[in-house]
């Protein structure tokens, strides 16, 4: 007799505490997914994920003291295992960016219906991207009007990791760019499942990006690749 899956396990960091009831209540009444803690702040987002071990930090972007984007970098950088997902504005702001830029898996708009919220949850446990094409769009804008970039938000040209993709892995990588599951991309180009994972898996470790988030950031030349490679998150992230 097969066991079931263990429950994805959530903190949940908000400075607003009916916030993170609202959260807790919708997370808690979804199959597969327990709340294990809470935080008021960056700071204790840091030492609750420590002690607790969570699969996934909801964490608000703007709070006292020690911000979200702090504690996302802290979090990243000792406990690279567990994933972040940012909450922010429906605006995207320089804030909220910047917190991808420090390991954040993903956003979610705090606004999102209680379906949106629980799949966002479970797609950055499972290591899925978790961009909306807008937030995608906005991102490029931000960078771009700062740089002096082109006005309707475009690259002027791939960064050089990303000519060392093949025309499918770069195929790939858009279609991972517009926030597609495995699944989609599957069906939208005419693959299997597992063959869409072994491109995602390249893509990780030739650019090297440690998730499927962080790829499309360097893809778009808004983050930097990781050091020492992208082999150790391939296995795991190209999911």
């Amino acid at each position: 007799m097969s066991s079931s899956p263990s429950p994805v396990r959530v903190l949940i960091a908000d400075d607003q505490s009916l916030i993170r009831l609202g959260f807790r209540m919708v997370l808690d009444a979804a199959d597969g997914i327990e709340v294990v803690g809470e935080a008021g702040d960056g700071a204790e987002a840091v030492a609750a994920t420590a002690r607790l071990d969570p699969d996934v930090v909801l964490m608000d972007v703007r709070m006292p003291g020690v911000d979200g984007i702090e504690a996302t970098a802290r979090i990243a950088r000792r406990h690279p295992r567990v994933r972040v997902l940012v909450l922010t504005t429906f605006d995207l702001d320089e804030y909220a960016f910047g917190a991808l830029r420090a390991g954040a898996g993903g956003f979610l708009l705090k606004d999102a219906g209680r379906d949106e919220l629980v799949a966002a949850v479970r797609a950055v446990a499972a290591g899925e991207a978790t961009l909306a094409p807008r937030i995608v769009r906005r991102m490029i804008e931000l960078v771009t009007d700062a740089e002096g970039g082109r006005s309707d938000g475009s690259v002027e040209r791939p960064p050089r990791e990303q000519s060392s993709l093949t025309a499918r892995e770069q195929e790939v990588l858009g279609a991972m760019a517009r926030g597609l599951t495995n699944t989609e991309i599957a069906e939208e180009l005419y693959l299997g499942e597992s063959t869409v994972k072994t491109h995602v898996g390249r893509i990780l470790a030739k650019l090297p990006a440690r998730d499927r988030v962080h790829a499309v950031l360097i893809a778009h030349g808004l983050a930097n690749p990781v050091d020492g490679g992208g082999a150790q998150v391939d296995a795991e992230w190209s999911r």
